[in-house]
């Protein structure tokens, strides 16, 4: 698995110069607005609902000894529990709402690595309305086991030394569901919904790869809301293109074509 978070990770070297290329820039205005909006959105949550959030947890310590320093403890479990949810709830919303624009640019990477074969290879053809239902639904399922690990985790990060295990459990457990996200806009043409989710599980290591590097972008202040999903999903596509071509899963009138060079 370490050597396929590694190819994860290193797809996305090259990105930049691949969306100039192909001029695919124009197919990311609307979600860089989506990631954009709902990442202020969510910050401007987490700014005003902290202060009450913590005010609240801290109720629940009856005694007098000890109440300040519960006080105090509850103000930062309130903020980091608003951004983690936040985080994961910012990421599956633009990743869903952005499928019907992120499938063309997967397409379109498909089609320059695979050159004049990709004419000739099957593939499901979706609609609009089924990408975006695809990507709500993939997201929907994503974002409820995602907070079934986390929100335990979360609770796990407060005790010393067990925190440092929870707080990189978190971190590659969001990573994880990015990168499937980021990848089934490829899947999405060659797999249905249950078969998609056994390919992700599979090469689970590339969607952690590719979901360490969405993570850290977002820490680029401004700039990581805007350039995270088009370069993101830039390096998911590659990838999973040449997964699929590797692994003969895209094929000419059922004949596996030609494989991808390295």
């Amino acid at each position: 698995m370490i050597k396929n978070i590694i190819s994860g990770i290193q797809a996305y070297f090259g990105g930049f110069a691949l969306i100039s290329k192909l001029g695919l820039w124009k197919y990311f205005a609307i979600p860089i607005l989506i990631s954009f909006l709902t990442g202020i959105l969510f910050l401007t949550l987490a700014w005003i609902l902290s202060d009450s959030l913590g005010s609240f947890i801290a109720k629940a310590w009856m005694w007098d000894w000890g109440s300040e320093t519960f006080a105090v403890i509850s103000k930062y479990f309130s903020i980091l529990l608003i951004l983690a949810v936040g985080l994961v709830l910012y990421k599956h919303i633009i990743m869903a709402l952005s499928a019907p624009f992120m499938s063309p640019v997967s397409e379109k990477i498909e089609a320059h690595l695979l050159g004049d074969q990709h004419q000739k290879h099957q593939h499901r053809n979706t609609s609009f309305r089924e990408q975006l239902m695809r990507g709500i639904r993939i997201n929907v399922r994503n974002l409820f086991r995602e907070l079934i690990f986390i929100i335990p985790l979360l609770v796990l990060s407060l005790i010393p030394i067990i925190g440092i295990f929870a707080t990189i459990l978190i971190f590659v457990i969001q990573a994880y569901y990015i990168g499937f996200g980021n990848m089934d806009y490829t899947m999405e043409r060659h797999f249905k919904y249950k078969e998609s989710i056994q390919f992700v599980r599979k090469y689970r290591g590339t969607a952690i790869g590719n979901g360490i590097v969405f993570m850290l972008m977002l820490l680029i202040p401004v700039v990581g809301f805007i350039l995270v999903l088009p370069i993101s999903v830039v390096a998911a596509s590659t990838e999973s293109v040449k997964i699929l071509d590797r692994e003969g899963l895209i094929v000419k009138n059922g004949v596996e074509i030609s494989k991808i060079g390295s």
